[in-house]
């Protein structure tokens, strides 16, 4: 009888919290309502998947300030209203997640400073790439200096892009050759 009377009521809980949804939207003022009603369960999802209290009080904040932007967008579907915070949560441990990944990656990867050995091999590389004909050396800088598409290096030549591909392919080629023979 216990176990029937609790599926009564959670049944009946979304639709409980309608008229609370509805009278948030019309005035912001009402979402305290439905915040301390959600607060525990999305505290507690977030904090069991990032597993830092500090980080979770945050994203816990953040998932709440961007429910209350969007409540107006929000559409009753008959779904309890924490299924929608929920996902908010989700999203917004995504986005820490990929943030803290790329500032690992940052210190993980300090930018490289040039060497001087660098500099002198692209130094000779240029020098190389200007004894190429006219042609195939406005391909290669297109490319790979600039890093242009060959779709836009064939319009600004005027050419097809065949033509600019095999532009590109003679003049790497040409390079390679050029390269061997500064190497013995």
């Amino acid at each position: 009888m216990a176990r029937r009377a609790t599926a009564v009521r959670a049944s009946r809980e979304p639709l409980d919290e309608r008229p609370a949804i509805e009278a948030a939207q019309r005035d912001p003022r009402h979402f305290a309502e439905l915040y301390e009603k959600n607060f525990e369960r999305i505290y507690a999802y977030v904090v069991r998947r990032v597993r830092d209290r500090t980080v979770a009080e945050d994203l816990t904040s953040d998932v709440f300030h961007e429910a209350l932007r969007n409540l107006p967008r929000f559409e009753w579907r008959g779904v309890p209203f924490a299924a929608w915070l929920f996902k908010i949560a989700s999203n917004a441990i995504i986005d820490h997640a990929q943030r803290a990944a790329r500032s690992r990656r940052l210190e993980l990867d300090p930018p490289k400073q040039a060497s001087l050995e660098d500099a002198e091999r692209r130094a000779r590389l240029f020098r190389m790439v200007g004894k190429l004909p006219s042609d195939q050396q406005h391909v290669i800088v297109l490319r790979f200096a600039e890093q242009r598409s060959i779709r836009e290096i064939a319009q600004q030549l005027r050419r097809s892009e065949g033509a600019v591909k095999q532009l590109q392919f003679r003049g790497l080629a040409n390079l390679r050759t050029l390269m061997g023979k500064a190497h013995g």
